[in-house]
């Protein structure tokens, strides 16, 4: 069965924040904020990330690739380029895609033992 992708084109998540630091093994407990990404498309979906900050210029674009038909976990924490996201510090973020995708957004605060989770879908914007 041919399907064409779900989803939408743009998706904001309005809150964000790293913890400056984790509790546990490294790296499945390090505190970090998530992006995950479904493509349901036959194609490769084409994403890029901008942050936006509370005192500074936003930056980005991130860019990542989503396979066909496949999922992406993008941990803020390990986006480097054009410059690392910092940690302790609140940002919101932009996801753009030149495909429909779904955007689920995580966050892992391990700063104590008793760690918290939460998840929840991002907000699509077109």
């Amino acid at each position: 069965m041919e399907r064409t992708g779900i989803g939408r084109r743009r998706w904001v998540i309005p809150e964000g924040y790293i913890p400056e630091y984790s509790h546990g093994p490294e790296p499945q407990m390090t505190s970090h904020e998530t992006a995950c990404l479904l493509n349901t498309n036959q194609e490769p979906a084409q994403v890029e990330i901008t942050i936006f900050y509370q005192d500074r210029e936003p930056v980005g674009p991130y860019r990542v690739t989503v396979p066909p038909r496949r999922t992406l976990h993008v941990r803020f924490n390990e986006l480097k380029e054009p410059a690392p996201v910092p940690k302790g510090t609140d940002y919101a973020s932009l996801i753009e895609s030149d495909l429909p995708i779904i955007v689920q957004h995580t966050r892992l605060d391990s700063r104590q033992a008793e760690n918290a989770l939460l998840s929840t879908i991002a907000f699509p914007a077109d």
